[in-house]
């Protein structure tokens, strides 16, 4: 925390490949001093936000077991990951007998997305609408359940996995779906003007409301790319994914200070790039778009790891990023990514080559532009 000028609203703490337990493990740990020691209460990490309710039930209130929370709270699988579970279940155990407003709070903040398909608006919608039915003038109400069931159609349609490759399977330049988004900015334009009621009924409903319509406008943008065949498709899809990640952690910020917990790509300041569909991509990340809005209030750690020798990822390069770093006598090590800059403007590290897809090595030019770097030597 010395590192920083002051408290963050949101720390980011990414790593460069996902499941390894080694460091969910390390995001555990430094959870729990944070809890303990600056009294951070949320948690966010890369899954599902509609998902992620279902984890924060349980360990607000203890609605449902163990078991099926992990089965049903996490979206990519990391229901099966031991850390993941260990970070619920401790959640919950911190959390028994303490007052409502001293409890952990869980929250996934990556949009209801796969690589290959988007899910369909239907959740977010309906629970948006209501939400809304049940609280205000009836009147007021944009259209009924019946007219949003008619206009969602089957979930086969907004699910399709073909539409990723193939923009005419899409249902997202439908009729329907375009009457769709025009319901659900009314829908979340309502909620924003009957705001002083549905506040003083309940924050956490509000909140959670404000949710629902993040993702289905968010959703509903999304399908209408994916029906798109224009050149810039690609690149709209990844910006609108992370722009509802955004959004969700802008939300977790109103309430924090919170940890977030997701790949050093959607958490970086610099602008991201990959290579899809055999062209080069380029967007702002999440990261970048909150770094933007609250400055110095979010704080980036990036991790960097050694070894992956189960993937084929062996002791990196000696003239590397993570060459330099694993030549340091111990096994783990927090540094200060502005010193470390300045540092190699005289060494010049060559950029580390992964053997394995799955794994993201640092950046030396993103060193600057990070608040840390967390550096782990290896991963059995």
């Amino acid at each position: 925390m010395s590192l920083f000028p002051a408290r963050p609203r949101l720390l980011a703490l990414g790593e460069p490949t996902h499941g390894q337990e080694v460091l969910l493990d390390l995001r555990n740990d430094l959870f729990r001093q944070l809890v303990e020691q600056e009294r951070y209460q949320t948690i966010t990490i890369e899954s599902d936000c509609l998902m992620g309710l279902v984890v924060d039930d349980y360990v607000t209130s203890g609605a449902g077991t163990l078991d099926e929370v992990m089965a049903r709270g996490f979206s990519h699988g990391w229901g099966a990951l031991a850390g993941n579970r260990e970070l619920v279940r401790w959640m919950r155990a911190f959390n028994e007998g303490r007052p409502a407003a001293e409890r952990l709070r869980f929250a996934g903040f990556d949009g209801p997305l796969e690589i290959t398909s988007a899910a369909s608006p239907r959740q977010a919608l309906t629970a948006l609408h209501a939400y809304l039915g049940s609280r205000v003038d009836p009147g007021l109400v944009p259209c009924t359940a019946e007219t949003l069931e008619s206009l969602l159609g089957t979930d086969d349609q907004w699910t399709n996995p073909a539409a990723m490759m193939d923009p005419s399977q899409s249902a997202g330049q439908t009729p329907e779906a375009g009457q769709l988004r025009l319901v659900a900015d009314d829908l979340v334009a309502l909620l924003d003007t009957q705001m002083p009621f549905l506040i003083a009924s309940s924050r956490d409903g509000w909140d959670r409301a404000r949710m629902y319509g993040r993702t289905a406008t968010g959703l509903l943008r999304y399908h209408f790319w994916m029906a798109d065949s224009s050149p810039g498709r690609i690149a709209q899809l990844l910006g609108v994914r992370a722009s509802m990640m955004a959004g969700n952690l802008l939300a977790i910020a109103e309430r924090g200070p919170g940890l977030v917990h997701a790949h050093n790509g959607h958490l970086q300041r610099d602008k991201s790039s990959m290579r899809m569909s055999g062209q080069a991509q380029e967007w702002w990340s999440a990261g970048a778009m909150v770094s933007a809005r609250l400055g110095g209030e979010y704080a980036f750690m990036a991790t960097g790891l050694g070894t992956i020798r189960h993937h084929g990822v062996p002791t990196p390069p000696p003239d590397t990023l993570e060459g330099l770093l694993y030549a340091l006598p111990d096994d783990r090590y927090v540094l200060d990514a502005r010193r470390l800059a300045a540092i190699l403007s005289d060494l010049t590290p060559a950029p580390r080559v992964s053997p394995w897809f799955g794994y993201a090595p640092l950046d030396p030019a993103h060193v600057a532009s990070t608040d840390a770097i967390v550096f782990v030597k290896d991963s059995s």
